[in-house]
């Protein structure tokens, strides 16, 4: 195949904060095309409309109508959104790409993932960070058995976040529209814990809302044990003052330790094998450089991986299924947090967390 037969056409839905990162990865790869912005806010499909020539739409089944050849449709619209926008948009039979977290329950989840499978078109879920660079080779390294039995696994998210940053959008900080910082910044983390370290045992959970005056959490601890007995552990804030501090992932196990650090899992800190490489003088000196934002450059390859995985019918890093993952733990973090630090399974039922549910809702017994 040549390059242009390997261009596919692309539209957003949602032109707020992360779409920049969307239309960046769109418009800088050779093998996608921008066709059109939609968003409920006229001025800011308008804005980004203009900035990248494209038409612009505040009803997106008005532009999927006007626009046949859009293929890949980009969901960048508030999280609690998502599932409506998904089954509402799955109809038009074109590919769904929706920002993390794909939902904020797991009946969400599942009724997306059946709606696209009904419709024939494939749901991905964005997790670029684990495109990182850094990440990869650490993958490999896991994948090669170089670490051998595992034995803790930590994130950390030590983030900034100031009450004007809620206070920018009306969703922000709700439980039924967004979640606290275990749903939001962190969720990318919580998933690269689960992908490096497997399947979870049980976990339990503590969250506090320290600094922002919001419904939700501005801070979350939390311990992991997983089916292998290996440990792990989860801590994340946006109260970090005065900056950023790092997002961070740290792999020990018994031949070798990796500590992944930057502002976005990005940057080698430490590593180091029992049995060297000959690659990891070469890993540590390209990957020890940090990136300018919390986002990373991860959004550009994994879209470069969805459109690979449609053009070639091939699997996607991440698809529905896989991202479902991440919101059944998410959910039981949620559980375990309003039951005072209950030890609880992913799948648990879910009766006290308020992730998810309108004000009305969360107040019914």
């Amino acid at each position: 195949m040549n390059s242009e037969q390997l261009v596919m056409n692309s539209a957003l839905i949602g032109c707020g904060r992360v779409s920049e990162n969307h239309l960046a990865a769109i418009i800088g790869s050779p093998f996608s095309h921008l066709v059109a912005v939609c968003d409920v806010d006229p001025i800011k499909a308008q804005e980004k409309g203009e900035k990248n020539h494209v038409p612009t739409y505040t009803d997106y089944h008005k532009m999927m109508h006007a626009h046949p050849e859009i293929e890949i449709v980009h969901i960048a619209t508030p999280t609690g959104y998502h599932a409506r926008h998904v089954i509402d948009l799955a109809q038009h039979g074109r590919h769904i790409i929706v920002e993390k977290p794909m939902a904020l329950t797991v009946a969400d989840c599942d009724a997306m993932i059946k709606a696209c499978s009904k419709n024939n078109c494939r749901l991905f879920v964005v997790k670029q960070n684990r495109f990182n660079p850094a990440v990869l080779a650490a993958r490999r390294a896991l994948e090669e058995g170089r670490f051998g039995k595992m034995v803790l696994g930590t994130v950390r998210v030590r983030w900034h976040r100031t009450q004007k940053y809620y206070e920018q959008d009306n969703w922000h900080g709700t439980w039924e529209l967004d979640g606290g910082v275990m749903s939001q910044q962190a969720s990318h983390h919580l998933d690269l814990l689960q992908w490096f370290m497997g399947p979870i045992e049980s976990m339990q959970c503590q969250t506090a809302t320290r600094l922002m005056q919001i419904e939700v959490d501005d801070t979350a601890a939390a311990l992991f044990r997983f089916t292998s007995g290996a440990l792990g552990i989860f801590e994340a804030t946006v109260a970090a003052r005065p900056e950023d501090l790092e997002g961070s992932l740290s792999l020990m196990g018994e031949k070798g330790s990796v500590i992944i650090g930057g502002r976005a899992v990005n940057k080698i800190l430490y590593w180091k094998f029992t049995d060297p490489g000959p690659e990891d003088e070469q890993i540590i000196e390209e990957f020890s450089q940090d990136v300018p934002n919390v986002y990373g450059r991860g959004h550009k390859p994994y879209m470069e991986d969805v459109i690979s995985a449609i053009q070639n019918s091939g699997q996607a890093l991440v698809e529905g299924p896989e991202g479902r993952k991440d919101i059944e733990i998410l959910t039981a973090l949620y559980e375990s947090a309003a039951c005072n630090g209950k030890v609880v399974i992913p799948g648990c039922r879910i009766v006290k967390s308020k992730l998810g549910k309108s004000k009305k809702r969360a107040g019914r017994k």
